[in-house]
This record gives C-alpha cells, sequence and structure tokens, in this order.
C-alpha cells in the first residue's frame, strides 16, 4: 500500500483549481486514492456533517478582516469556539479538562458564559478512583507506590458530559491517550483548546522550532 506523504509535498497543487496530473507527486492521495476522495465528498451530503462543516467554513472566514489590502486574523481560538457554538445553536458546551489546568480551565469558562452558553467543565480525577482500580501497576504511580494516587478518568468526564447533553466538548490539557479515550467515548464532537505539553507551557509548536529541543524529540 502506498504511504500517503502530504507533509512531504512543499507544492500542495491541490490549493489550486487546474493542476497537471504529473504535478502530483506519486505519494498524494489525488493521484492514489480517488475513488476514496469522491465517496468523502458524498459524505458532506448527510445534513449532520454539512451543518458542521458550513459552521466551521463560516467561522473560518469570519476570523479574519481585511486590513490595508490584506486578511489579517482577529480571532482568538476561544472566541472562534464561541462563536462556533452559536452558529450551530449550541446551548451549553462540555469541558474536560485537566487537573494541573484548572486555572486555564476556569478562566475558559467565564469567557465562553461571557457569551451566553452555558458550560458543563468535569476535572480529570473525577471519581477519586486510584490508578490500579484503572489497571495500572503501582510502580507508575508518580509519586509514592504505595498510597493512594487519583487516576485521570477521561471515560469518565465524556459519560458525565453525555448526560449533561452539550452540544460539544472541549478538551483542556488531557494527557496524550486520555485526550483520545475522552474523544472515543463522547457522543457529540471534540475540539481541543489545550493540547497538553509540559515541558514547552503546552505550546507544541515549540519543539518544532526550538533548536535547544533537538535532544528531547
Amino acid at each position: 500500500m502506498i504511504q500517503f506523504q502530504c507533509a512531504k509535498c512543499d507544492a500542495k497543487p491541490c490549493r489550486t483549481e487546474k493542476y497537471p496530473e504529473d504535478a502530483l507527486p506519486l505519494f498524494c492521495p489525488m493521484k492514489n486514492a480517488g475513488e476514496v476522495i469522491q465517496e468523502a465528498l458524498r459524505r458532506y451530503d448527510r445534513s449532520d456533517l454539512r451543518e458542521l462543516y458550513l459552521a466551521a467554513t463560516i467561522g473560518e472566514r469570519e476570523a479574519y478582516e481585511r486590513v490595508r489590502g490584506m486578511n489579517v486574523a482577529v480571532r482568538p481560538r476561544i472566541r472562534e469556539m464561541a462563536e462556533f457554538a452559536k452558529r450551530i445553536n449550541a446551548k451549553s458546551v462540555g469541558m474536560a479538562f485537566c487537573v494541573g489546568l484548572s486555572d486555564e480551565a476556569k478562566r475558559a469558562v467565564e469567557i465562553l458564559e461571557g457569551h451566553g452558553l452555558a458550560v458543563h467543565s468535569v476535572c480529570c480525577k473525577c471519581g477519586a478512583v486510584d490508578k490500579t482500580r484503572l489497571g495500572v501497576p503501582k510502580e507508575y504511580k508518580i509519586s509514592d507506590p504505595e498510597r493512594f494516587e487519583a487516576g485521570c478518568n477521561p471515560i469518565v468526564q465524556a459519560e458525565i458530559l453525555n448526560r449533561a447533553g452539550t452540544g460539544f466538548n472541549v478538551v483542556v490539557g488531557l494527557c496524550v491517550g486520555h485526550d483520545m479515550l475522552f474523544t472515543k467515548a463522547s457522543k457529540v464532537p471534540v475540539t481541543t483548546l489545550i493540547a497538553k505539553d509540559r515541558v514547552t507551557g503546552h505550546n507544541p509548536l515549540a519543539s518544532l522550532y526550538v533548536r535547544y529541543h533537538r535532544g528531547l524529540v
């Protein structure tokens, strides 16, 4: 099977309406997965997917303003989330956050509430369950292996928000893997406000650019 490598394509012919076939690299999905693309395009005819796509694309446009002949970004991500919620008529939003980002979660909730949204927020330690109860050998606890250490509980977070009937859910700093479990268990679409990165102050992009991180990545 061909390994698709769009990240290694510098030309990005997919951004143009007309492109010569020989401009497509061998690893390009448009060259090797045309049937998949056409099948996927038909899925946008589903009303639920079209609603999300339309709201997202309108939000993309409204995130820019024309200033002195140039498109300038004017909305931070959290504002985009608030406007997106209004666009799909979501009355409430769920927030699954890491206990280590409690302050950030509180600030985010206040902003979303300022836009008229009800926000259901659930901490990752909800349930107060020891990690060993969740199948983690005690030697993998961060602190004393013999003492109680509350485990992250992304499935509980998702189920509580499922019961709350949120329009969509927001991840704030869940661990890699825990965010996947949360997303998998959530019955509504999930987006991310903060991606946890303990080294960079939750700015994962830094490791792609800062030469001092080369030995870490």
